[in-house]
């Protein structure tokens, strides 16, 4: 994928039925289907049987299988519920028959009420940081695998900006908390369902290598093998993906192989657009 474009056609399913639709991989350098194509698109699936009228205000999934990069993937959707105000979807990918992943997804129609939040946290404005592909140069020599991998892995179609020194965060061990800054690599105008939809993408990104920090010197990218397990998303308030979000992420917990974390994504007026968490496999690869 070489534009934000590119993603969206890619987020973008094909049409069989009223509840079937098809989607087709990014062929990710890791060779498996990434997570955050898979939220994304199923997002998309579901959103085509709800009236217009309501918006996706959450989403869980669960990641059951791998997903085979050269097989298109069928996004089954059943109807649970369509009330008047809320609608409940469920959505089931698979691929030779067999799920991969599964998601239920709760719709809301936009109403008044009480409103609070937590406030952003005080970090560095984008405008003071380097992108993280620059932040990478630092590492060829520190630790040139994970150099290299990264800088095979990084997205075109997003940029990010992190707070915290990635030539620090990813070769020494540290405490479980990341702050990434990012944005879409060039400016889009599309609807509050695809701006989730992208969202839904992009959450997937640095999320789990949070849970990994306290153990970054044992968990060397080139020995553990890292996979989303569930993952889940309340989707708050409008916002525009084409500007500055701030991701917010700690982790309160690794065991038995498994990171957590949880992410607060703010826009950079500071208001709170989405939280997210997610639980992942970390394996020592033997």
């Amino acid at each position: 994928m070489n534009s934000i474009e590119d993603l969206i056609d890619l987020i973008s399913l094909e049409r069989v039925d009223d509840t079937t639709y098809v989607g087709q991989n990014y062929q990710a350098p890791w060779g498996r289907v990434f997570g955050g194509q898979v939220l994304g698109q199923s997002l998309h699936a579901a959103y085509q049987t709800v009236p217009d009228n309501k918006l996706a205000h959450s989403m869980h999934a669960y990641f059951i299988l791998g997903g085979d990069l050269s097989i298109p993937i069928t996004y089954e959707v059943e109807n649970i519920r369509d009330g008047g105000s809320f609608a409940t979807r469920r959505v089931v990918a698979k691929q030779d028959g067999k799920a991969i992943f599964n998601m239920a997804a709760s719709f809301q129609v936009k109403e008044e009420g009480e409103d609070h939040q937590i406030s952003i946290p005080n970090v560095i404005t984008p405008k003071k940081l380097l992108s993280s592909l620059d932040q990478l140069k630092e590492m060829e020599q520190i630790d040139p695998y994970t150099y290299k991998f990264l800088q095979l892995t990084h997205p075109t179609t997003f940029e990010f900006k992190p707070v915290e020194r990635l030539s620090a965060l990813l070769t020494k061990n540290g405490p479980p908390f990341n702050h990434m800054w990012m944005r879409t690599a060039a400016p889009i105008s599309v609807g509050l369902p695809m701006q989730q939809q992208l969202l839904a993408y992009m959450s997937d990104y640095n999320i789990l290598t949070t849970a990994s920090l306290p153990h970054r010197e044992k968990l060397r990218a080139d020995k553990t093998f890292y996979a989303s397990i569930d993952h889940a998303i309340w989707f708050h308030r409008d916002f525009n993906i084409s500007d500055w979000l701030l991701y917010t992420m700690d982790s309160p917990s690794a065991s038995n192989a498994r990171g957590f974390s949880r992410g607060s994504i703010f826009d950079r007026k500071g208001k709170l657009i989405a939280s997210v968490t997610q639980e992942g496999l970390m394996r020592k690869m033997k």
